[in-house]
């Protein structure tokens, strides 16, 4: 029904899906990511983008990959989409050689839920990066390296 695919964010087209999908989910609430950077995947049903996600390295984190955006268009929310991506950005961050994934919320239950159910702990991090209410999230991946 719905299939996740890796995209390349420096490709005008692609890039040009990313922030029109980022649009219609966000209605201009957050900052457009610079999708030149990281790893990127878009949702599709059929052939209609209907989700995206991304990965950056962290800059607040040592060793770990940030789960920077995801968005689901609002009919397709409840479908599974973001576990899925989920299991996409860790398998990038594995290949990356990064030890974990960190991410944060903010007024976001379902997200929140999605982050408990994907074995996502919350943590503090040393330097808050976002609002005084963010909950922030860390999963460990390469517990080894």
């Amino acid at each position: 029904m719905y299939r996740i695919r890796a995209v390349d964010g420096q490709d005008e087209d692609v890039a040009d899906v990313l922030t029109e999908v980022h649009r219609l989910t966000f209605l201009d609430t957050a900052k457009l990511p610079d999708f030149a950077q990281g790893h990127w995947w878009l949702a599709y049903r059929g052939n209609l983008p209907v989700g995206f996600a991304g990965l950056i390295p962290s800059t607040h984190a040592a060793g770990a990959g940030y789960f920077s955006r995801v968005g689901v268009l609002r009919g397709h929310c409840g479908n599974g989409l973001q576990l899925r991506f989920m299991r996409a950005v860790e398998a990038q961050a594995r290949r990356n050689g990064w030890k974990a994934v960190v991410s944060d919320t903010t007024e976001n239950l379902e997200s929140a839920n999605n982050f408990i159910r994907a074995g996502y702990r919350l943590y503090r991090p040393k330097v808050p990066w976002a609002w005084p209410h963010t909950l922030y999230w860390r999963k460990f991946i390469n517990r080894y390296i």
